[in-house]
């Protein structure tokens, strides 16, 4: 029963937290209020500025902001044992992660919908604004370019995902054209929508697993098809990276907002699905957290980094996220019609991925233990999956299960990114065979699950690089060519594409190098946001302990990690990893710079308000005809 009550008493503390401190938060600190004209409003352009239900940002804001994060991290962390990924997750959601994300929001939506980075220029001073853009435009190259490998490497392990994936993009689009109507009412489509959806993944297990290694050897050839810039990996970074460009430039409304709308539903019955055969499992007996995994492990891999401060860096996503200020900041204020609605999609939505963060620890370990599978391709073409055994043939389960999966006998750096999905999708479909649902059908359901919100993030991404960018080579002369739509997000592909090629010596996997600066990068860029939210209330003459706690944490720890992976024993100086150095350092020097900044302006500031914004033109009343 172990694995029920933590999962219960989880989100309850979830359900508590939003209900008390985030209703505190918003009402009674930020004073939110329906009066004050949002920036869709103010701008609305239907382009980037689009006033929408609080239901759709909801659903774009948390696919957005959860992609592979709260999977991928505390698929790692569990290494350290359950429990305290458990503990760092919950209150992390709550106390910092959940804090920041409303403080982005907020602080956006009253300042024209402007991107955090901008909004620093005006808190702090003009050098903040332009050193806190390269510090995000730095953090999205690099997510850019693991994102995209998380997505291909999902299409490339789990063919039968591909047709669910993709088949979402053209019912978006239907979805997004009727959604202008006056009269249109989103709940029967949107249902409509994820039935096909669900019945695509049946259709991609049993009938039509789209292996795009064996489409490529039957093209090229053989000798071809052996190339490694010909690989199904690389094939589908450049697939992937050639949406993203697409969906960054074509009116939000358009693609982005319905695709994560019929995401998030999809998303969300998945949890459902899950949490239910996580209760069952565990009511049953057949899952059970204190026989899978150690609360607190004393067996880790050789070379495995030390759990302070790297479980806090580790974990991001699932607990604080610099990545959520951009989608708050960048993209989401631009379509909250009423500041009230902060509350829900800022605070509400990162509650909700603290509870997905809880599952995925839940799977990745009682899950897990439940059973661990081989993959292979039947004689008609279906997926099927086989139980992995000990010498003696007999099923492994429990730690045994778990130690094999998590390779713990083994090198730190032997266990990829392709273990860590195995983890999460085996385990939940674990959790789903127990109500009923078959093997191959559960494990397509969970890696769908992690390739929809690898995608939403990818292209909301690759959004947000365009914004930074575009605010960055506009304030340059000899960049200022490159400040347009199409120009920017050009860059943004580019850019993402050559370090997917070139970064590592397998074209393809060079998201898989700078995957150890994401966590420390992750962590800053969230410090520094909750420090623009710090002078935004001290300018104000409010409380600022609840940001300012966090704000420390989130500044000295993930410094504390980037520091050891530079200059230990193991680190990038010692392994000559010049990339990760420069990269590393590069970022450690900028955020010393900005803290400089910070420091020297703090004490002249309180209670004087930030120069306002220029006015807005007067709209154009509407003249009235006669038909």
């Amino acid at each position: 029963m172990s694995t029920l009550i933590v999962a219960v008493l989880s989100f309850v503390g979830f359900i508590v937290a939003y209900n008390t401190y985030g209703r505190w938060l918003s009402h009674r600190l930020f004073e939110l209020d329906d009066k004050n004209e949002t920036p869709s409003k103010q701008l609305q352009d239907d382009i980037d500025f689009c006033p929408t239900d609080r239901q759709v940002v909801f659903g774009h804001h948390f696919t957005s902001i959860a992609g592979t994060g709260p999977i991928v991290g505390p698929a790692i962390a569990v290494f350290w044992g359950w429990l305290p990924a458990l503990l760092w997750v919950v209150f992390g959601s709550i106390f910092v992660g959940a804090v920041h994300d409303l403080g982005a929001l907020i602080i956006s939506l009253r300042n024209r919908g402007q991107t955090v980075g901008e909004i620093a220029g005006r808190m702090i001073n003009k050098r903040a604004k332009y050193l806190f853009l390269i510090v995000l435009a730095a953090a999205l190259m690099v997510v850019l370019a693991i994102f995209g490998l998380v997505v291909a490497v999902i299409f490339a392990e789990y063919p039968q995902t591909v047709l669910p994936v993709w088949i979402s993009m053209p019912i978006a689009i239907a979805l997004g054209i009727y959604a202008r109507r006056k009269d249109a009412h989103l709940l029967i489509p949107s249902l409509v929508a994820l039935f096909i959806v669900y019945a695509s993944i049946i259709v991609g297990v049993y009938y039509l697993p789209i292996d795009l290694t064996a489409i490529l050897a039957n093209v090229l050839g053989p000798d071809l098809s052996a190339s490694p810039y010909l690989s199904a990996l690389m094939v589908w970074t450049v697939i992937l990276l050639i949406y993203c460009f697409v969906a960054s430039v074509l009116p939000v409304w358009l693609l982005l907002q319905p695709r994560d709308y019929v995401n998030s539903h999809q998303l969300i019955v998945a949890l459902v699905l899950l949490f239910v055969g996580l209760l069952v499992a565990s009511a049953t007996g057949a899952a059970d957290l204190a026989q899978s995994t150690p609360a607190v492990s004393t067996q880790m891999p050789v070379g495995a980094p030390p759990i302070f401060p790297f479980l806090f860096i580790t974990i991001a996503c699932g607990a604080c996220s610099g990545f959520h200020c951009l989608v708050s900041s960048g993209t989401s204020s631009k379509q909250v019609e009423k500041e009230t609605d902060a509350q829900y999609i800022g605070y509400g939505a990162m509650l909700l991925e603290g509870g997905l963060a809880v599952i995925v620890i839940l799977a990745c370990c009682a899950g897990v233990g439940m059973g661990i599978f081989e993959g292979s391709k039947g004689a008609d073409g279906s997926y099927v999956y086989t139980a992995m055994t000990d010498a003696e043939g007999v099923p492994l389960t429990g730690q045994a299960a778990w130690e094999t999966r998590y390779a713990v006998s083994k090198n730190w750096s032997d266990f990829g990114l392709k273990n860590l999905v195995a983890a999460f999708v085996e385990g939940g479909a674990n959790f789903l065979t127990s109500i009923g649902i078959p093997l191959e059908i559960g494990i397509s359901i969970i890696a769908v699950l992690v390739a929809n919100f690898a995608a939403t993030t990818l292209d909301t991404a690759t959004r947000l690089q365009r914004y930074v960018l575009q605010e960055l080579f506009a304030s340059m002369p000899v960049t200022k060519p490159l400040s347009g739509k199409y120009a920017a997000t050009g860059v943004a592909v580019l850019s993402a594409l050559a370090i997917a090629v070139f970064a590592d010596k397998i074209p393809g996997k060079g998201g898989t190098l700078l995957w150890p600066l994401f966590g420390a990068m992750n962590q800053l860029l969230a410090g520094l946001a909750m420090m623009v939210t710090a002078f935004y209330l001290w300018r104000r003459s409010k409380p600022i302990w609840f940001v300012a706690i966090p704000m420390i944490a989130m500044l000295i720890l993930p410094a504390l990690a980037m520091y050891y992976n530079i200059f230990s024993e193991t680190g990038y100086l010692a392994k000559q990893q010049w990339l990760l150095l420069v990269l590393g350092a590069g970022v450690l020097v900028l955020q010393a710079w900005m803290l400089f900044e910070a420091i020297v302006m703090w004490p002249r500031v309180k209670g004087v308000l930030e120069e306002s914004l220029p006015p807005l033109p007067e709209k154009k009343p509407t003249v009235a005809t006669d038909n």
